[in-house]
C-alpha cells in the first residue's frame, strides 16, 4: 500500500510539473493562431504560383522565403496589408533569381496592390534576408509579354487577317526594342509600354496592307492585353526615329513617307539600322559642329555679338531640322526638356547695380577658370 501511494504521489507530482512547463501562449492557442496565419500565407503563395504557371521548384523556393520572412523580427509587427504583399514579393524574388521574366506591375495587378507599397516591402525583404536579385532581361520580357497576346491562333475574337506567326513577331519586336535601346528610348522608362508599342509596329509591318488602319487601342483590344497610357508616347517616339532613318534612303525620300507609310518599310530600316542611325544622327560631341555654320562668328567678335549670334542660331537650328540634317542622338529628356516656370520681372530697384553688393564664396569660385588660379585660391584659403 505504501509503495502504491508513493507511486501515485510521484505520478501526480510529475503531471503537475508537466503542467507547469506549458507556456501561456500554448495554453491560449496563440502559436496555433500564428500557424494558421502562416498556412494562409503559404496557400496564398502557392495560388499565386499556380496563376502564373510557375514550375514546382519556384513554388518551393518562394514558400521557403515566405517562412523565413515571417520568422524574421522585422516582419512581426508590420501591417496585415504588408504581410499579404510579402508572399507576392517572395514570388517576385524567386522569378528574378531563376531568370523568369516577371515585372512588378504584373504582381501588383494580381494582388490589387499599390506599386509604391509593394516596392517598399520588396526592398525590406531583400535587405533583411540578404537576397541577391538580378536585373530583368529585356529579351526575356519581350518573349513573355508576347506570349500573353491572343494573336497567334484564329478564334472568334481574332479575325484571320490579324493572326500572325509567333516566331516572326517575336523576332521583329526584338529588333524594334533593340532599336529603341540604341536611341535612348528605353533608358529610365517602364519596359511594358515600349514593348507594347514595338509589338504594334512589328505586327503592322508584317502585313501592312491589311493592318495599317488598325489603331494601337484596337490592337491591344484584339490581342487581349491592357493598353499602358505611356505606350502612345513611346509609339510617337519610335515613329520619329524611323522617319529620321527613312530620310537617309534615296528611294524612300522619293516616296515621301510619313508616319502611316513608314511602317511598310520597317523591314528595310531594321536591316540597315546601324548605317542609317550613323547617317541620321550625330554624336553629342559633333552636335555643336552640326549646329553652327562656318564663318558665323569671327575670332575677334565680342561676347555680346556672340550672344546675338547664339540667339540667331535658334531659327537656323529649326531650319536645319526641317532640312533633315543630322541632329544629336540624345535622350528625349534633353531634346525636349520640360518647360520651366517663368520668374517674375525684376523691379527697378533690383535692376539697379551699385557695385557694392556682397559677393559670396560660391560666386567667387565661378570666376576661377584656370587650374593655377584654383590651386592658388586653395592655398590661400
Amino acid at each position: 500500500g505504501c509503495v502504491l501511494a508513493e507511486g501515485l504521489l510521484t505520478t501526480t507530482y510529475t503531471d503537475e510539473e508537466h503542467l507547469r512547463e506549458v507556456s501561456y501562449s500554448q495554453s491560449t492557442g496563440q502559436k496555433e493562431q500564428l500557424s494558421r496565419s502562416l498556412q494562409r500565407g503559404i496557400r496564398r503563395v502557392q495560388d499565386l504560383c499556380k496563376v502564373l504557371q510557375l514550375p514546382a521548384v519556384f513554388e518551393e523556393t518562394a514558400v521557403s522565403y515566405f517562412q523565413r520572412a515571417l520568422q524574421h523580427p522585422s516582419f512581426h509587427l508590420v501591417s496585415l496589408e504588408k504581410k499579404e504583399l510579402l508572399g507576392g514579393c517572395c514570388v517576385f524574388v524567386t522569378c528574378r533569381q531563376h531568370n523568369w521574366p516577371l515585372t512588378m506591375g504584373t504582381i501588383c495587378s494580381l494582388l490589387y496592390a499599390k506599386q509604391e507599397l509593394f516596392a517598399s516591402v520588396f526592398l525590406s525583404l531583400q535587405k533583411e534576408l540578404e537576397l541577391c536579385v538580378p536585373a530583368l532581361s529585356l529579351a526575356d520580357l519581350v518573349k513573355t509579354h508576347l506570349n500573353s497576346f491572343q494573336l497567334f491562333q484564329h478564334s472568334a475574337d481574332v479575325p484571320a487577317r490579324f493572326v500572325e506567326d509567333r516566331e516572326k513577331m517575336v523576332a521583329r519586336t526584338m529588333q524594334m526594342v533593340e532599336l529603341a535601346s540604341e536611341t535612348w528610348l528605353v533608358t529610365g522608362r517602364h519596359p511594358i509600354p515600349i514593348v507594347t508599342a514595338a509589338a504594334y509596329l512589328s505586327w503592322q509591318s508584317l502585313q501592312p496592307a491589311a493592318r495599317l488602319t488598325c489603331t494601337l487601342a484596337q490592337f491591344c483590344k484584339v490581342a487581349g492585353v491592357d493598353l499602358p497610357p505611356p505606350a502612345r508616347l513611346r509609339l510617337k517616339e519610335l515613329l520619329e526615329i524611323l522617319l529620321r532613318m527613312a530620310s537617309q534612303l534615296a528611294w524612300l525620300r522619293v516616296l515621301h513617307v510619313d508616319k502611316k507609310t513608314v511602317v511598310k518599310h520597317i523591314g528595310d530600316l531594321l536591316q540597315h539600322r546601324i548605317f542609317l542611325l550613323k547617317n541620321a544622327f550625330c554624336l553629342e560631341e559633333e552636335a555643336q559642329q552640326c549646329a553652327t555654320v562656318p564663318g558665323e562668328r569671327s575670332q575677334g567678335s565680342s561676347p555680346v555679338a556672340g550672344g546675338a549670334a547664339q540667339e540667331e542660331s535658334r531659327p537656323s537650328e529649326e531650319k536645319r531640322r526641317r532640312e533633315g540634317s543630322p541632329r544629336p542622338l540624345l535622350p528625349p529628356c534633353l531634346i525636349n526638356p520640360r518647360k520651366r516656370l517663368r520668374t517674375a520681372a525684376l523691379s527697378a530697384s533690383d535692376c539697379a547695380i551699385t557695385g557694392d553688393e556682397p559677393i559670396s564664396d560660391s560666386e567667387i569660385e565661378q570666376y576661377l577658370r584656370g587650374p593655377e588660379e584654383i590651386r592658388a585660391f586653395r592655398k590661400a584659403k
